[in-house]
């Protein structure tokens, strides 16, 4: 695409510290969303929490990418946790989406984060961007975050919902947890192994991201997930396989339920999702298969 000045928020986190990287190497002008005092014309002072966002920052803007919010997966989820998670999400989105429609010339792209969890449990059933939102925490989660973006949307920007699976990287994640105990033959299926795992290359993710920016005709949600879901038990064969390491080990579900709480019911939840929009909009994964994107993380 051509050279855009764009505004990031979740800059420092895993998918958005690749993001900047990448638009940055192919010279784009990134302004960062900082919650402090910005040091330059490349930062933005923002206060989620507090709703507020210095929108002059934003002036000049042809995109904003908000990839901001509390890892889902990084506590157990007490009332108090839960309440983060959707305050740092829902809060900061409608923040910026007011800001962002407040300008005189407001950008042309909006691109706001979500994920999969908004399906909620599908069982075997594979799911693309017209099923409806499943049932819990996440899926209302996910509504609420997605409806926050309507000022951009009433403004008539071109608002984009980013719906992310699993994203396949050594920085963070799930997966950053997986790597380590895999390489110590310590890896294993979680539960029965029967749910499905939506997963997506980092590399791929990004691709997509700036797919969702440089895709005019593209609104509305978008599943960011690779092509083809497989089981947690067939994620593990490809771990074990990839790093040449046994996994022999598996995690009971009455033991997850014990140690991550509620928390536990999304990760033996199964979360089929295929990603249609993205593939029918002309994107081409670079790695489309589970050994591929681990390969491509190591």
């Amino acid at each position: 695409m051509e050279h855009r000045r764009i505004a990031v928020a979740g800059a420092s986190g895993l998918i958005g510290s690749a993001l900047v990287r990448s638009l940055a190497a192919n010279g784009h002008e990134v302004v960062r969303l900082v919650r402090r005092s910005a040091r330059g014309e490349d930062e933005v002072c923002w206060d989620p929490d507090g709703q507020y966002v210095d929108a002059a920052g934003l002036a000049g803007c042809d995109a904003v990418v908000n990839l901001a919010g509390a890892g889902v997966g990084d506590r157990r989820w007490t009332d108090a946790y839960k309440r983060e998670i959707r305050d740092s999400r829902v809060l900061g989105t409608a923040a910026l989406a007011e800001a962002a429609a407040s300008l005189d010339t407001p950008p042309r792209v909006f691109v706001s984060g979500s994920a999969i969890g908004f399906y909620g449990d599908t069982g075997g059933r594979a799911v693309d961007e017209d099923a409806p939102p499943g049932d819990g925490f996440l899926p209302r989660l996910c509504v609420e975050w997605e409806e926050a973006a309507a000022p951009a949307q009433e403004a008539g920007i071109r608002t984009v919902f980013a719906r992310t699976g699993l994203v396949v990287a050594r920085g963070g994640g799930a997966w950053g947890r997986l790597f380590p105990l895999f390489k110590a033959g310590l890896g294993g299926r979680l539960g029965s192994g029967a749910q499905y795992w939506s997963f997506i290359a980092l590399h791929d993710e990004v691709a997509a991201l700036r797919h969702l920016l440089d895709t005019e005709g593209l609104s509305g949600p978008v599943n960011l997930t690779a092509p083809d879901p497989l089981t947690n038990r067939e994620i593990t064969a490809a771990m074990g396989r990839v790093l040449r390491r046994p996994a022999p080990f598996a995690v009971p579900a009455p033991v997850l339920r014990a140690v991550l709480g509620e928390l536990a019911g999304d990760v033996l939840g199964s979360a089929r999702v295929v990603p249609k929009r993205l593939l029918e909009s002309g994107f081409s994964f670079a790695f489309p298969g589970i050994e591929d994107a681990v390969r491509a993380a190591l």
